[in-house]
């Protein structure tokens, strides 16, 4: 049952990544890791399933990786969590390994599509404009329509199915320090 509907996530997370390089080529965008790294950013993902794809990659690195990736995780989470407030220290993911994303293949969707400027049409409310990441220098440039809407409607669709699989109805706010932890 959870191979299916990995399957229907790793189908939209392909949609995503080739739109994304699509959008990004039309800039000349290239990601290099700057300061404003979304791996440095204080992100909250909010899906079941992209949990459970993440934790499912993470299990296949080796024990040793796991171990390094968990032990930083725990160093993220106490320095990033005071009580329940969150504090965003730009405190590097704990699955960035020397510039590299150590579960690349199963990273969550917001870090997918971090960087572009973009949009997202919400019912009952004005369309929200993302202006990018700094280093892209995207204000130099004219609007490219990079629309993340039927992106999170696809994964509003693959969400339902797998919280009912799992019979989850609570919600999800965690870091990827906190999805590794806890």
């Amino acid at each position: 049952m959870t191979s299916n509907i990995f399957h229907q996530l790793s189908e939209i997370y392909m949609t995503m990544d080739r739109e994304w390089e699509m959008t990004a080529s039309q800039y000349g965008f290239r990601c290099k890791g700057c300061e404003d790294n979304c791996c440095k950013s204080l992100f909250f993902h909010h899906t079941f399933i992209e949990k459970a794809f993440l934790l499912h990659g993470f299990k296949q690195l080796p024990p040793n990786t796991q171990e390094e990736a968990l032990s930083r995780a725990g160093t993220y989470y106490n320095k990033t969590f005071t009580g329940k407030t969150a504090r965003s220290l730009k405190l590097i993911c704990p699955l960035n390994q020397d510039g590299q994303c150590l579960a690349y293949d199963y990273r969550p969707m917001i870090c997918r599509l971090h960087g572009l400027p973009h949009e997202l049409h919400r019912p009952g409310a004005a369309t929200f404009k993302g202006p990018g990441c700094h280093a892209g220098l995207f204000d130099k440039h004219k609007y490219i329509p990079f629309d993340r809407t039927p992106f999170y409607k696809k994964m509003a669709q693959v969400e339902r199915l797998f919280r009912q699989q799992i019979r989850k109805t609570e919600k999800i706010k965690e870091t990827v320090a906190q999805m590794l932890l806890f």
